[in-house]
């Protein structure tokens, strides 16, 4: 599999250390979420990452360009406006030539231990070739920021947004899909929830649970919580 790793965001919630340096360059202990990222994926065995950059692009290409990584690494522009989440990876489509890829968020702290969720990830996406998206959902009960909602629940290997008022899934920010889902859609900007969406209402959105505590960095106050915590 090649991956592809979300970096065009603005980073808002971040403000005012995203004012000046996007978010993927935020650092967490001696790594940045970008590098983290990176060699997470190297770890994985992952030989070709698509990374898509339009807020403080520059500082990300410089950053890809000083680093060395064990993996090539193809740059993609959004130019002119911002394309979402789902409108990023349409956009990006072509480098991954009609075959499954990984879609990864770098704000999720990766650590090795996500290698061996994501391995049965890929035997059990892989098992079946109708399977169409399949994402690494996590217990709200496992967030070290315990002000986060829930996004979906999961029943029987299958993600659902019922009982939408007791949602007890969170979605880690990693997911296996076939590119066809992409296909015979005319927007350029959307969200990867469309997608999600319309997997859902036919029962094909597959979940898998995580073990492992989840660590992700969404506001400033987790932010600096979270670097107390690597120092220790």
């Amino acid at each position: 599999m090649k991956a592809m790793i979300l970096c065009a965001g603005y980073g808002k919630r971040l403000n005012p250390l995203t004012l000046n340096c996007p978010k993927p360059l935020l650092k967490i202990g001696n790594e940045t979420l970008l590098s983290n990222t990176i060699k997470f994926l190297e770890h994985f065995g992952i030989k070709h990452v698509v990374i898509n950059v339009h807020y403080l692009s520059n500082q990300i290409e410089e950053y890809i360009k000083k680093n060395k990584f064990n993996l090539s690494i193809s740059i993609v522009k959004e130019e002119n406006n911002i394309l979402d989440t789902g409108g990023g990876v349409l956009n990006a489509i072509k480098h991954f030539a009609n075959e499954s890829f990984l879609i990864i968020n770098p704000d999720t702290i990766w650590n090795l231990k996500y290698v061996k969720e994501l391995k049965l990830m890929e035997k059990i996406f892989f098992s079946d070739k109708k399977n169409k998206c399949l994402m690494l959902v996590v217990n709200k009960a496992k967030s070290f920021d315990i002000n986060f909602k829930g996004d979906f629940n999961l029943e029987n290997k299958f993600i659902n947004r019922k009982k939408e008022d007791d949602l007890k899934y969170i979605y880690t920010g990693l997911q296996i899909v076939n590119p066809e889902v992409f296909s015979n859609l005319n927007d350029k900007v959307f969200s990867i929830n469309l997608i999600w969406d319309k997997l859902i209402q036919n029962n094909e959105l597959l979940g898998m649970e995580s073990n492992i505590n989840f660590l992700h960095v969404s506001t400033l106050e987790i932010y600096k919580n979270l670097l107390k915590n690597f120092k220790h």
